[in-house]
């Protein structure tokens, strides 16, 4: 799995789908279908989308059988329309049908948040908020989802723990003292490494106050409604970046950008994306006959 570029990171999670999915071997494939048949597919996107995880697709196939040809007729992040081919994959049958569902179940999830991002991003479209993610993303496959959010055109928040400082409405109950996000901003300042920006949730206007008078760089309004949301702007004033979160729909994402935060963060581009409907139409070469 070496060689990969970007997708590296897919190479464990490659293996262990592989292994849940054929185990001790594809029983009906290895029953079925003679070892020297050849065959040919096209991947099709059955439904409209944006195309996210071509190369990790085309890992698959290479980690069941290297001389898999597997070719990209798009480029991820390309809009596609209603039953258009995505890709071909040429190789000895038994290859294709052991890694087809593996590949398509990766495509179709990470092209599916492509989509769903791309939707938000529409909705913003002119407003000059920004759609950014989160970490709630499938366990193992972070660096995948994220890389899909980017195909949809947004923007991706903190990649993990230890690149940035965002103190949460827990962090701040762990404190327990009076004016705990001046305290807590003042604390992460002097403790985390140089660079990092500072940034602290706030659920009120005081609140924001406090942490716009601590110096805080970007302050998180959490659940605010649209008018406190706009107010936050004005009083803010430019003094630090706002970001929105909790909440956000495609029915609510546009009232919100256009209050003037900065940035829009939604869990829901990798917690909760449909997967696009992709499939892979299979034929056997004419010298397999």
């Amino acid at each position: 799995m070496g060689g990969q570029g970007p997708w590296s990171p897919a190479a464990a999670l490659i293996d262990l789908a592989l292994a849940e999915d054929i185990g001790g071997g594809d029983v009906t494939t290895l029953a079925t279908v003679a070892a020297d048949r050849r065959a040919h597919g096209t991947l099709l996107a059955k439904s409209p989308g944006v195309i996210s995880g071509l190369e990790v697709a085309a890992a698959v196939f290479h980690r069941v059988d290297p001389a898999v040809v597997f070719t990209p007729l798009v480029a991820d992040g390309a809009r596609v329309g209603e039953r258009q081919p995505i890709a071909t994959v040429v190789g000895a049958a038994r290859s294709l049908l052991a890694g087809e569902r593996t590949a398509l179940n990766l495509l179709q999830r990470l092209s599916g948040i492509a989509t769903l991002t791309a939707a938000f991003v529409a909705a913003v479209d002119g407003t000059g908020a920004r759609i950014v993610d989160t970490r709630k993303t499938t366990p193992g496959m972070r660096a995948l989802e994220k890389a899909a959010v980017r195909h949809g055109g947004a923007h991706n928040h903190r990649f993990g723990l230890a690149d940035g400082v965002l103190i949460k409405d827990n962090h701040l109950a762990a404190i327990g003292e009076p004016d705990r996000v001046a305290a807590a901003v003042r604390l992460a300042r002097a403790a985390a490494p140089h660079g990092l920006k500072i940034e602290v949730e706030v659920t009120t206007l005081a609140e924001l106050a406090e942490a716009l008078g601590a110096g805080a760089d970007i302050v998180l309004l959490d659940n605010m409604p649209v008018a406190e949301l706009a107010e936050s702007v004005r009083q803010t004033n430019g003094r630090a970046l706002l970001e929105a979160s909790g909440g956000v729909s495609l029915e609510t994402v546009r009232a919100i950008a256009e209050t003037g935060v900065d940035l829009i963060s939604v869990g829901a581009l990798t917690h909760s994306a449909p997967a696009l409907d992709i499939s892979l139409d299979f034929a056997l070469d004419a010298n397999s006959d």
